[in-house]
């Protein structure tokens, strides 16, 4: 049984997680009450709330598993705030010397990367190894707030990273248009709520950088050029264009994920198609990756909604099929706020 910690940014999360069955448990406390009043995540309030909640959460676990049943306690150690990370491997630190058994430290971004096969191990954990053989080279897209990326799973489950965006993520861009629109905050579903009712073609935001087949990402353009259109509107004019101007905004930021995803299915070769993260959530986006997936002829993997944003439950589930996660003494672990996914 392993027991994962997560506390990157704005959740506290907590899993357990048994290889011969799968997850069989997952807790979440959300703070996103809390950061909507300041628009955007505030790092002290988010640790403040890491410090208040994780010890309860631990708690419930003990009450769902015996701790003799835990063999190995997980915790990511980076990306993220430096002060939520410093709560959640604290944490874990006490409980792996508590229990005396060993603790591993897991990048946030490589449980992303394997959280598409969390479903999969459950359904069937007995024959999971040879599902997930025959999935294998696959091409992940990683989209949340924080990070947009591509990585390649080679078929030793090792991760190398193909691109990455050069500024803003897609969420953040996300978030920033919605900030813009005076919507709110998360902005992503917000943003996606009003382009139901739109118009994606009403509007001709950018679409990125790069060469057809060059890999890397940009969102920063694609924001200030939805600001420069706002300053040509009236508060009128805004209000009333709002559903045409989500719908292109949101397209703009779709068509480059896709369009970046099939520049890299046409370098090489890959035997399935991933989306995770917390903008994996966006039905358009699923919709026009699984469009590309079949054009390829590949099996679309997308997270399940629980496990596109922060949770522990892709830490340690990565804890258990990562090769290159390994036990570490609680001293030795550190805190990588600015950890890359290698």
């Amino acid at each position: 049984m392993i027991i994962a910690l997560e506390s990157s940014c704005d959740e506290t999360a907590l899993a357990l997680f048994d290889p011969a069955v799968g997850l069989t448990g997952e807790w979440v406390h959300s703070q996103i009450a809390i950061h909507a009043a300041h628009g955007g995540v505030v790092p002290d309030l988010a640790t403040r709330e890491h410090l208040l909640t994780i010890a309860p959460l631990i708690a419930t676990a003990g009450e769902h598993t015996p701790w003799s049943a835990v063999t190995r306690v997980a915790v990511t150690h980076g990306p993220g705030l430096a002060g939520c990370l410093a709560i959640g491997t604290a944490a874990a630190k006490s409980l792996a010397l508590a229990l005396g058994v060993p603790l591993v430290g897991v990048n946030h971004l490589r449980g992303h990367v394997y959280s598409p096969f969390i479903s999969a191990h459950r359904a069937d954990p007995a024959r999971f190894e040879a599902a997930l053989d025959a999935w294998l080279p696959h091409l992940a897209l990683v989209v949340s707030g924080g990070n947009t990326l591509l990585a390649r799973v080679d078929t030793d489950r090792r991760i190398t990273v193909l691109s990455s965006t050069r500024d803003d993520a897609a969420g953040e861009a996300l978030d920033k248009g919605a900030k813009l629109l005076a919507l709110g905050y998360p902005g992503g579903p917000l943003i996606e709520r009003e382009a139901r009712g739109g118009d994606a073609t009403a509007f001709d935001f950018p679409r990125g950088i790069g060469r057809r087949d060059e890999l890397d990402f940009s969102f920063s353009g694609l924001k200030t050029s939805l600001r420069y259109q706002l300053e040509k509107m009236t508060p009128d004019e805004i209000v009333a264009r709002r559903a045409d101007l989500c719908a292109s905004y949101q397209q703009a930021v779709i068509d480059a994920l896709v369009r970046k995803a099939g520049a890299a299915l046409r370098l090489d070769r890959y035997r399935s198609l991933g989306l995770s993260g917390g903008v994996a959530n966006n039905q358009s986006l699923r919709g026009a990756l699984g469009a590309l997936a079949k054009k390829h002829r590949l099996p679309l993997l997308a997270a399940e909604p629980r496990h596109t944003g922060d949770n522990a439950g892709m830490i340690a589930f990565a804890a258990w099929i990562d090769p290159t996660v390994a036990p570490v003494a609680p001293a030795d672990l550190m805190i990588e706020p600015g950890l890359e996914l290698a």
